[in-house]
């Protein structure tokens, strides 16, 4: 009975304590407009045919899977997604911030030992210079003391919460890290996309090359030929030669282009390309999911993981401030202990040899020339910088979305210009190839006409990238890009629900 009494004392000093300290935390007004940008580059696009009759989904409710339709395509997301580096980091970051939340929530609670030892020690014939031989009675020969004993060492009883809010801090932490780990994720879908969409314009670009060097090529071989009769002048001749050079240059750039857009996916997928990759689509055949809603401004605090994550860490930093208050205050630390002690072993376990210590431990500081005050000075300012991230997290946000809505509105418009600037020009071109075969009209004509018909394809090309990287930019923007399917999944909060 003797022997639970200090553990006891203890357990009702741990029921006692948790007294919190940290400032009240309450989310501000946005520091962006309630509403999105309006104007003439807002406008929406028309939305697909094949959605117009379901609802809109929020754009963190369309999985991957959904918005990305190319079979290849979703093939070396699945595979960046297994084995890209970037991605264990994070992960393996998370599982490092969830260890330490438990190594930091273990001090709200006292840490147990059992020991057990044995002491064996001669003794001299004179033991008055001995106290532990005159304690035994003891003149020469061996000594023996065992014990065997459970106790605890310097347990702090949080009576001011500055160990939870240590342990708050460090839950926070955690939390930033796992949202860290999902914006990962959203980012390493969209750069896959977007490379491959880079892979798919640059092999767009080498066929469009390979198209005009050999039409130029051939008009080159006939320009030659009308010289040498006599009927072209040598400036048309060099003019062909001129093309046909641009068409070479532009043929082993984009050559160049498309194998350094094949090592950036390598390097995203974290492997080699495999060569069992299902069929994939052309960039004139990419359907991405063009109606994303926008939502609300404020609709960014529940779809952007950077954001939570920002907001997390100002938690963090919130918490720490408690601790810092909590400094000023009287610390109390108790250590404990219980057992058995005994000479001979054949009484260590009996009523006899039971022993047991309570030492109970106060601190109050009385000058610490200005330590604890800079401790707390130092966790405000944190704290306030923190802010200010939390902010700028939520303007860049903002700045992204606006940005792709601007884009989404007015790349619809520059694409149908574009496709009917190259329509114009091809006919151009077949009209002054024919003209010159009927003698109407010299070949600068048809050149200057081919060399712009090649310029117009090359832009469409670019544009017809961009538009796509622009919904997918949008798509990630807006949050989405963390679930496999439709559903969403479960955020990684819930693997810790106590606090």
């Amino acid at each position: 009975m003797r022997l639970a009494r200090p553990f006891a004392a203890i357990l009702a000093a741990s029921v006692l304590s948790g007294c919190s300290l940290i400032p009240d935390y309450h989310r501000g007004e946005l520091p962006v407009s309630a509403a999105w940008p309006q104007g003439p580059a807002y406008q929406s696009p028309p939305a697909p045919a094949k959605a117009a009759a379901d609802p809109v989904a929020a754009a963190d409710a369309i999985g991957w899977r959904d918005f990305f339709t190319d079979p290849q395509l979703r093939r070396l997301i699945e595979i960046a997604l297994a084995n890209n580096r970037d991605l264990r980091v994070a992960a393996l970051n998370v599982a490092g911030a969830e260890a330490q939340y438990r190594v930091q929530r273990a001090d709200l609670l006292p840490t147990a030992s059992l020991d057990g030892n044995g002491t064996m020690q001669g003794l001299p014939e004179n033991n008055s210079g001995n106290p532990v031989a005159a304690l035994f009675g003891k003149r020469g020969g061996t000594s023996h003391l065992y014990t065997l004993g459970a106790g605890f060492t310097a347990y702090e009883l949080d009576l001011f919460g500055r160990v939870r809010s240590l342990s708050t801090q460090a839950f926070e932490q955690y939390l930033g890290y796992a949202e860290t780990a999902r914006a990962a994720q959203i980012s390493l879908v969209a750069q896959v996309a977007n490379a491959y969409l880079a892979l798919l314009a640059d092999r767009e670009l080498l066929r469009i090359t390979r198209e005009t060097l050999a039409s130029q090529t051939a008009s080159y071989k006939l320009t030659r030929a009308t010289v040498a009769a006599g009927t072209a002048d040598a400036l048309a001749e060099r003019q062909a030669e001129t093309s046909v050079a641009t068409a070479q240059a532009n043929l082993a750039q984009y050559t160049r282009q498309a194998a350094q857009d094949e090592n950036a996916l390598v390097l995203l997928l974290g492997q080699p390309l495999p060569a069992d990759l299902p069929a994939g689509r052309t960039l004139d055949q990419q359907e991405l999911l063009a109606d994303l809603p926008a939502g609300l401004p404020s609709d960014l605090l529940a779809n952007r993981p950077d954001i939570m994550a920002a907001e997390h860490n100002l938690l963090a930093a919130n918490a720490n401030i408690g601790a810092a208050r909590a400094a000023f205050f009287p610390s109390i630390s108790l250590t404990a202990s219980g057992g058995l002690q005994s000479t001979s072993l054949g009484t260590l376990f009996t009523g006899s040899a039971t022993t047991w210590s309570f030492a109970p431990q106060i601190t109050l500081p009385i000058f610490t020339a200005g330590r604890n005050q800079g401790n707390l000075d130092l966790a405000k300012v944190q704290k306030n910088v923190y802010v200010a991230q939390y902010e700028k997290a939520i303007q860049t946000a903002f700045r992204e979305v606006a940005d792709g809505l601007a884009a989404r509105g007015t790349y619809v418009d520059q694409l149908a210009a574009q496709r009917r600037l190259v329509a114009a020009y091809d006919g151009s071109y077949r009209l002054s190839e024919l003209r010159f075969r009927a003698g109407v009209d010299n070949y600068l004509t048809t050149l200057d006409s081919q060399r712009s018909l090649y310029a117009a394809q090359q832009n469409l090309v670019v544009l017809k990238q961009a538009q796509l990287a622009n919904q997918v930019t949008l798509y990630k923007a807006l949050g989405g890009g963390w679930t496999e399917g439709g559903a969403t999944a479960a955020r990684p909060q819930a693997a810790l629900a106590v606090k």
